[in-house]
């Protein structure tokens, strides 16, 4: 494992930038950026516009490893280019942002409440691939959609699985399993999920570590015996559909946890932005989000 990008991502004074739209979600981020289902005639078209949507926030001034931590990219983008170099080359030797990969390949049907990964055939194959492009870690996500034992205990098992076999390719796996912010039950499963991952951490090789991507949760300071375990180097929070006043004001109340924001660092760039605009509009977001992650 590359010692100085664990190093930035360990100590990084700043936040994790989420780039790693799939198929599925592409079409509503591309529409949320001003670019409507009519523009593109095929999926190819598709991921052309979002590549030049994430090029344009790779490039923007702002976006370095002075605020930005690291990025997670889809596997689309992982095999282009930024500024005419390889995608993953670029972030790191340019700009000091760590490279990680989305590996999962979406969710199964809803059971016990919550909605497992699909089986990834061919992951061994993406993560060699991956590791010899200078990506360092992988990032997996599930969903949680009720305060169900069984259900959470399988999801927080089958993470785990996952990252064991991530970890044997000398990467870091970012273990997501999102608790849907809507749930009425939602501090309830925030709880059980708490106490399934620090049985399953009991499991990890001493010396070993994981990261581990959650929602923000209801209670702040929920996560804080993760926060704090030494088998984690890092706590990230995803966005989970909170606009970005909300998602910063739920970090910076939880301390020691870091954004890995998506929907929340796009929702105010546009494609008919000029580029000063479009890097006014980033800046600013940029700012909030840094500031949210280092508070406290």
């Amino acid at each position: 494992m590359n010692k100085d990008m664990a190093a930035q991502v360990r100590a990084g004074n700043g936040f994790i930038a989420a780039l790693d739209q799939s198929g599925g979600s592409t079409p509503k981020a591309l529409a949320a950026y001003g670019v409507n289902a009519d523009a593109f005639g095929s999926d190819a078209e598709m991921f052309d516009m979002i590549h030049a949507m994430r090029a344009r926030i790779v490039a923007a001034p702002t976006f370095n490893g002075d605020q930005v931590v690291s990025a997670i990219l889809f596997e689309d983008t992982m095999d282009r280019q930024f500024a005419g170099q390889p995608a993953a080359e670029h972030l790191w030797s340019v700009q000091r942002v760590v490279p990680f990969l989305k590996i999962d390949k979406g969710l199964e049907d809803e059971a016990n409440g919550v909605q497992m990964m699909k089986p990834m055939p061919g992951l061994d194959a993406l993560l060699d691939r991956a590791h010899a492009l200078g990506v360092f870690g992988t990032k997996e996500r599930s969903v949680i959609h009720a305060a169900n034992a069984a259900g959470i205990d399988a999801i927080v098992a089958q993470q785990f699985e996952v990252g064991n076999q991530v970890l044997a390719h000398d990467m870091m796996p970012i273990l997501e399993p999102e608790v849907t912010i809507s749930i009425s039950d939602k501090a309830e499963a925030e709880q059980m999920l708490l106490d399934s991952v620090l049985r399953h951490l009991d499991a990890v090789p001493e010396g070993a570590e994981i990261m581990i991507k959650l929602t923000l949760p209801e209670v702040a300071g929920t996560y804080q015996p993760l926060v704090d375990h030494p088998k984690i180097m890092r706590v990230v929070a995803l966005s989970g559909g909170y606009d970005l006043t909300e998602a910063t004001r739920r970090l910076a109340i939880n301390p020691g946890i870091i954004a890995s924001f998506s929907r929340a660092l796009t929702q105010d760039l546009s494609a008919q932005q000029s580029d000063d605009e479009f890097n006014v509009a980033i800046a600013k977001t940029i700012d909030t989000i840094h500031a949210a992650s280092i508070a406290g």
